[in-house]
């Protein structure tokens, strides 16, 4: 294992935990340094799957959230669960430079986004990985543009 050099550098202007890997290349150790740190980043719900018994999900392989009625719906790569909370309470829960609210009843995993396409018409489809596609509500596409614009290569 390669020695690591950890220091903290106090900025007052962050308003979240910005960590920098530096390394001579990117090898198999700092692959497993980046997973580690993710993981533990990483928040854990406890949902319901169709049968009704309760499964531990990952926040990371959350694809979506949406809300029909008073149900909440959570789309996974493993399937469909669902929550016992609100929309709210699962958005509060989840992190917020992960997820982002489309309309007023759903959130998407921006790391699980393979394509974001605006129309002409004003309106805006959201591909993820494996396909399955949604739709922002325009009043949402505003405040969309805002957050993506500040995210690197997000806007074509």
């Amino acid at each position: 294992m390669k020695k690591l050099n950890i220091r903290f550098e106090q900025d007052k202007t962050l308003d979240r935990i910005d960590v920098v890997i530096r390394a001579g290349e990117r090898d198999a150790e700092v692959d497993a340094l980046i997973e580690q740190l993710t993981r533990q980043e990483a928040k854990t719900l406890t949902l319901l799957d169709r049968s009704g018994c309760p499964s531990i999900i990952n926040e990371s392989d959350i694809i979506c959230v949406s809300a029909d009625g008073k149900q909440v719906r959570v789309m996974t790569q493993q399937g469909v669960y669902y929550a016992r909370q609100s929309l709210q309470s699962v958005e509060k829960i989840l992190e917020d430079s992960r997820f982002l609210r489309i309309s007023r009843f759903e959130l998407i995993n921006l790391q699980k986004v393979r394509k974001y396409d605006f129309t002409i018409m004003g309106t805006l489809r959201v591909e993820f990985e494996g396909g399955m596609e949604t739709w922002a509500s325009r009043r949402y596409i505003p405040l969309i543009r805002a957050r993506l614009s500040g995210e690197e290569g997000y806007l074509c």
